[in-house]
């Protein structure tokens, strides 16, 4: 850089020495001042991103992976056996009970509503609109996550209407039993209703699956 600048060829010894301090102390204060940005930068993006892959990692992987497999299957109809509760009614409105006991050596898992269908004296299907409810004329009927052991049972209820929406019978019919499908299952299971039967008009309030017997009462 001196040597192109023809005007200060020569300089003193003492003006040499000057500006090469000068020059040396606007270097070390640039580097300095850089050194800190940077410093600051890692810190901040390191910390940033170890904690933000931690916790997804913990909330996404682990538990997404590793709980279901551990967890009990669910309750199929295979190893489950259906009984009748009971049947009360008033006021044009009957409710039975069901229950499903857990046949099996292994704990199940059962959540959700069960698929029912009416049957006549032969076995066939009769017309049954259903309606899943978590509030029924009973009162509320929540829905369970539900861990059954062997030998231990779930149950849910039913409401039926003696009346059709305007008031008459006609189309009703007396059922004499009852298709169930298990809550995350195709397969059925079937039971005839006792006490001559229920009478029914078709429309049927469904609850959700109760722990040990309690959906009737």
């Amino acid at each position: 850089m001196l040597r192109e600048t023809h005007g200060m060829r020569y300089l003193s010894a003492g003006a040499a020495v000057a500006l090469a301090l000068l020059v040396g102390a606007c270097g070390s204060s640039s580097s300095s001042s850089q050194s800190t940005v940077a410093s600051s930068g890692t810190s901040g993006s390191s910390t940033s991103t170890s904690t933000t892959g931690t916790a997804t990692t913990t909330a996404s992987t682990p538990t997404g992976t590793t709980s279901t497999p551990s967890g009990p299957g669910p309750c199929r109809a295979s190893e489950l056996a259906i009984s009748f509760l009971g049947q009360q009614g008033a006021t044009g409105k009957g409710e039975l009970g069901f229950a499903l006991r857990n046949t099996s050596s292994q704990q199940c898992h059962t959540i959700g509503f069960p698929g029912v269908l009416f049957l006549n004296a032969s076995g066939g299907a009769l017309p049954t609109i259903p309606t899943r409810t978590t509030n029924d004329f009973a009162g509320p009927v929540p829905i369970h996550s539900l861990t059954v052991a062997p030998g231990d049972t779930v149950s849910f209820r039913l409401f039926v209407t003696h009346f059709t929406s305007n008031g008459s019978s006609s189309g009703c019919t007396t059922a004499a039993g009852l298709q169930v499908i298990p809550p995350n299952d195709t397969a059925t299971l079937r039971i005839t209703i006792p006490q001559r039967g229920a009478f029914e008009c078709r429309t049927v309030t469904v609850s959700p699956m109760q722990p040990g017997t309690s959906a009737y009462r």
